[in-house]
C-alpha cells in the first residue's frame, strides 16, 4: 500500500506564498515522478508542475516563474513552492506519484493525495 499525505494549504492574499509538501510511505521501492495538479471549481483538473528522479522539472505555462517544485529523495517528500499567488491560482491541489510499490514482488503504481484547498484572495 502506498499513501501520500499533504500538508500546507490554506488561505493567503493575492501576491502572497504557500508551501505545500506531499510525504510518500509504504513499502516504496523506488518514485519515479512525482507532481502536483490543481482543479477550480467547474474547471478540469490541470497540471501544475512534476520533477523526475533526477530533478528534470516540467510547469505548467500559468505557474512558471512564480512556482517551485522540488524534492527530497530521502525523505520521499516533493514540495511546491508558490510566489506571487494570484486569486486564479485558487483550487484543491493533489500531489501525485509514480513508482514502484514492493509487494511480493515489485509493482508498478501510480497514487493520488486526497488533494488540500489553495484559495488566494484578492
Amino acid at each position: 500500500q502506498v499513501q501520500l499525505v499533504e500538508s500546507g494549504g490554506g488561505l493567503v492574499q493575492a501576491g502572497g506564498s504557500l508551501r505545500l509538501s506531499c510525504t510518500v510511505s509504504g513499502s516504496i521501492v523506488s518514485i519515479n515522478v512525482m507532481g502536483w495538479y490543481r482543479q477550480a471549481p467547474g474547471k478540469q483538473r490541470e497540471l501544475v508542475a512534476t520533477i523526475t528522479s533526477g530533478g528534470s522539472t516540467n510547469y505548467a505555462a500559468s505557474v512558471k516563474g512564480r512556482f517551485t517544485i522540488s524534492r527530497d529523495n530521502a525523505k520521499n517528500t516533493v514540495y511546491l513552492q508558490m510566489n506571487s499567488l494570484k486569486p486564479e491560482d485558487t483550487g484543491v491541489y493533489k500531489c501525485n506519484c509514480e513508482g514502484k510499490v514492493l509487494l511480493t514482488t515489485p509493482r508498478a503504481f501510480i497514487s493520488w493525495a486526497q488533494g488540500t484547498q489553495v484559495t488566494v484572495s484578492s
